[in-house]
């Protein structure tokens, strides 16, 4: 129901019955046809549910963003990060402005200068389409009419150069590995070489339980529910892995069945990977402490406690992920084997569906890291180096291959 209603000697307002009961406002109309027949408009849109309430856009989108995360169905990892940047960046520069007052063309231009204050360009782009989501939601939620976020046409391409992942060698993992003992223990050097021979996320790892730990049989299972770790606002739960695919079996090397089984007789806690503490791990935490200073080296630190070199500085723990992938590849491990491994999707549908890893092609993929650990250690132990590190002592059981060291 809508109506006209006369507000001076040439004045003339419509009103409308609002979705919530209430009466919304125009204003504006000179004369009583102008304002009749904007009446008419309105009660045939009401009609077709087209009608858009010119009230609904003068929401706020801090305003708007309560009802929309609130509503918000993603794994908790994603909407903990949506919330960071839409608190950090998007509600501290847009949080006051109207969603109908919202224009594409600010945004993109907000977006371009915060590419020039150093945000990485994968940042912004995130930004951008968090925003762009919230908006979208509200052309459905009928509060504006169209998402004002549309792809840009014109201006210059920008071309980003491709960066290099970093992985690293065998020999250089195990010369990290023994740093990383050096620093915190023999257990961060356990993680780092299980990292890297079974291409195993940081959260699948920091998550595995002995009960997913089968040895006799020569595996570890990524259980779809509670196969990884999660740190969300700063508390650990386990949950699901990463996607459907991440959810597998992953088999073992002889050697790492060997240095598994050691590594669980040194404690009893239900998870494989904790801290000399008996914690669950945190990946900053790791990161900080041991990762950084193994892979990075701390020679121009305030007198570290041990001196160590750098061997692939900027390698980050997914970056064993990619060593393993690409150690697979020169191997000739064909692709379907791979996907499997490392729990990724195959994109060509049908060929996800009827592609299968034959017991031969296992067989070599295993015989393959078997023997990339043997060269490794040999290497290294012939040379007398563990990397460049003279640190420490990493002890491996006799039954995977002769013990690594390296000399104070």
């Amino acid at each position: 129901m809508a109506f006209v209603e006369k507000r001076g000697r040439n004045s003339w307002r419509v009103r409308y019955r609002k979705d919530d009961g209430g009466f919304g406002t125009i204003t504006g109309f000179t004369s009583k046809k102008a304002a009749e027949a904007k009446a008419v408009e309105i009660e045939a849109d009401q009609r077709r549910g087209t009608f858009l309430d010119p009230d609904a856009g003068k929401l706020s989108l801090a305003e708007w963003s309560v009802t929309w995360f609130d509503a918000l169905d993603v794994a908790e990892t994603t909407a903990a990060q949506y919330r960071s940047l839409a608190r950090n960046h998007i509600l501290s520069r847009w949080g006051n402005t109207r969603l109908d007052a919202i224009s594409g063309l600010a945004v993109h231009t907000w977006g371009k200068k915060l590419r020039a204050d150093g945000y990485a360009v994968s940042t912004v782009a995130t930004i951008i389409k968090i925003m762009s989501m919230m908006l979208a939601d509200a052309v459905d939620e009928r509060l504006i009419p169209a998402n004002p976020i549309q792809p840009r046409r014109r201006g210059r391409r920008r071309h980003q150069p491709r960066t290099e992942r970093l992985w690293a060698t065998p020999e250089q993992v195990l010369s990290i590995a023994a740093q990383a003992a050096a620093l915190v223990g023999n257990w961060a050097a356990v993680l780092i070489i299980t990292a890297a021979w079974t291409g195993a996320r940081w959260g699948e790892l920091a998550g595995l339980q002995r009960i997913n730990t089968h040895l006799d049989d020569g595996i570890i299972v990524i259980d779809p529910d509670i196969g990884a770790l999660h740190e969300v606002g700063g508390r650990l739960e386990l949950g699901p892995p990463k996607t459907a695919e991440s959810a597998r079996t992953i088999t073992l090397p002889p050697f790492l069945i060997d240095l598994l089984r050691a590594h669980l007789d040194t404690h009893d806690h239900a998870h494989v990977f904790v801290t000399a503490e008996h914690e669950l791990l945190r990946r900053s935490n790791f990161a900080r402490r041991a990762l950084r200073p193994a892979t990075d080296g701390n020679l121009h630190g305030k007198r570290p406690r041990v001196h160590l070199q750098p061997i692939v500085p900027g390698l980050v723990f997914h970056g064993l992920r990619h060593s393993h992938k690409t150690w697979m590849i020169a191997d000739g491990i064909p692709d379907v084997a791979q996907a499997r491994r490392l729990g990724h999707k195959i994109p060509d549908k049908i060929e996800d569906i009827y592609s299968h890893v034959a017991a031969e092609v296992e067989t070599r993929l295993i015989d393959a890291l078997q023997r990339r650990w043997t060269t490794a250690l040999t290497s290294l132990a012939t040379t007398g180096d563990a990397g460049p590190t003279r640190a420490g002592r990493l002890a491996l059981p006799a039954a995977s291959a002769p013990p690594l060291r390296t000399t104070a």
